[in-house]
């Protein structure tokens, strides 16, 4: 687990004993079957429901099956080997046994597929899509996680759970939208990934009692869909796990697939497990490792006992969990340094309130408040280091929680425009993210809030219920902020 040097000493002996923990859970699970492995022991059940909801609206090819490899075992899910959602949980091979997390339904049509031709692979046990997030560590690309590509279950469409379908039982090849040259595999007692290759009988799976067998009646060189070509902001785009809620240059892998309404958007600040590698630059996405995202928020306030609520995910804030998700880059260039950042319409000052997001301090939304100096007013203006290598942008950073100020287009009306981790992913492990970039020329103290890349069109503006949200730009002065 990575920890930044400024950490207080409480905060640092915190993550140390987490760690320990977490070591300490695994060498102890190693010695556990892998159909009894957990990572938590009990699940969120508020932040369950609402991550993981049945889509009763939905065309299903086949519902409730088993899906059989070529040897006869069973895929299986152990809703409590993930984190308190069940999101990231590991697809594991079983031999069958009618239990309940060997049951999917295979759907061709519903709120989170849009495309002809593809399926979701959805667990009945915990209503979790098959998902493959190449960003992720070799051997864990292949996870459940929250349908539409979101880990608070708020997600649309992402071709990372988009699988190739033309119909039938199978024997057929598991191949993501999102990479049409990689096929799911069977890798011990566990689902992984693979080069595709025709003639191998672990690439091979059947839903339902048809008899297995190595055949595969789906073509291994797919041609990419419209989805998997759809690139967004092609000079960057990557990470995708937004629990609530976020491309790489020149990949469409993990991209949101647009509706058939609405033209395509870069999937940001998402805290779900989708996102496709970048060499350099990425969009906001969730796929957090499981160190990260497993434990039960557990949060002592320093030098206090009690939790501290949070109105998200989690219900408590985990500090240890926020400070791996949000550290502070000392090697960044600051154009401005703890500055305020005020609405020329009125005065009023951007402020973050930490309790107000996720127990990793996240996805807190932006309210307006008359300025008091405050630490939640307080700003940094970073136009290089190591979350921004754009010339003309800069990311705006809490200095309370050293999150960057995120507009992602995906999220519900009003609430669009949030503080995340900076890099676009929720356990901080994110490069860059164009959906916070900024425009900005140096020597400016008065801007509109503007991504140059993601759609300049759109400006953040005070909306009236007191938070920063989105609208078309005006060029009007109620659009403008001043650096202060």
């Amino acid at each position: 687990m990575c920890v930044c040097a400024s950490l207080t000493s409480n905060s640092a002996a915190r993550i140390a004993s987490f760690s320990f923990l977490l070591f300490g859970a695994a060498v102890l699970g190693s010695a556990i079957p892998a159909v009894d492995k957990r990572v938590v022991q009990s699940l969120n059940q508020q932040a369950f429901a609402e991550a993981q909801q049945r889509d009763p609206t939905a065309t299903r090819a086949f519902s409730s099956v088993e899906i059989k490899t070529s040897s006869g075992q069973c895929l299986f899910v152990n809703e409590l080997s993930g984190d308190f959602r069940a999101n990231l949980t590991p697809v594991q091979v079983v031999g069958c046994n009618g239990t309940t997390g060997e049951k999917w339904d295979i759907i061709t049509s519903g709120k989170h597929n849009n495309v002809p031709g593809t399926m979701l692979v959805v667990n009945t046990l915990t209503q979790a899509c098959l998902n493959f997030d190449p960003r992720r560590n070799p051997g864990n690309q292949v996870i459940l996680f929250s349908c539409g590509g979101r880990g608070d279950g708020g997600g649309q469409v992402t071709n990372s759970q988009l699988f190739a379908f033309t119909g039938g039982a199978g024997p057929l090849a598991l191949t993501p939208e999102n990479s049409v040259t990689t096929c799911l595999t069977v890798k011990g007692n566990l689902i992984d990934q693979t080069s595709c290759s025709k003639t191998d009988p672990n690439q091979s799976f059947t839903f339902g009692n048809t008899a297995p067998g190595p055949a595969l009646n789906n073509s291994l060189n797919v041609a990419p869909s419209a989805v998997s070509s759809t690139v967004v902001d092609p000079p960057s785009a990557t990470p995708i796990d937004s629990g609530s809620k976020a491309v790489e240059p020149n990949v469409a892998a993990c991209q949101p697939v647009a509706s058939s309404t609405t033209s395509p958007t870069v999937d940001q600040a998402l805290e779900s497990g989708n996102t496709a590698p970048s060499s350099t630059t990425s969009s906001p996405v969730d796929p957090a490792p499981q160190s990260s995202n497993t434990a039960t928020p557990s949060s002592p306030n320093p030098g206090n006992d009690s939790p501290i609520p949070v109105s998200r995910a989690g219900g408590f804030l985990n500090p240890s969990a926020a400070a791996e998700a949000n550290q502070r880059d000392d090697t960044a260039t600051r154009a401005f340094s703890s500055v305020s950042l005020k609405s020329a319409a009125d005065g009023k000052c951007l402020s973050v309130n930490p309790t107000a997001g996720d127990f990793r301090e996240n996805l807190i939304p932006v309210e307006l408040v008359d300025c008091t100096g405050a630490p939640g007013e307080k700003f940094d203006f970073i136009t290089a280091g190591k979350h921004i290598n754009r010339p003309g942008s800069t990311l705006i950073v809490s200095t309370l929680t050293e999150g960057c100020l995120n507009f992602d287009s995906r999220r519900a009306a009003g609430d669009t425009v949030i503080m995340f981790s900076c890099g676009g992913r929720g356990d901080g492990t994110g490069q860059v993210s164009v959906g916070q970039l900024f425009s900005f020329t140096a020597g400016q103290t008065t801007l509109p809030l503007t991504l140059n890349s993601v759609n300049p069109s759109v400006c953040l503006v005070p909306d009236n219920t007191g938070r920063l949200d989105q609208a078309a730009c005006d060029n009007s002065t109620a659009q403008q902020f001043t650096i202060a």
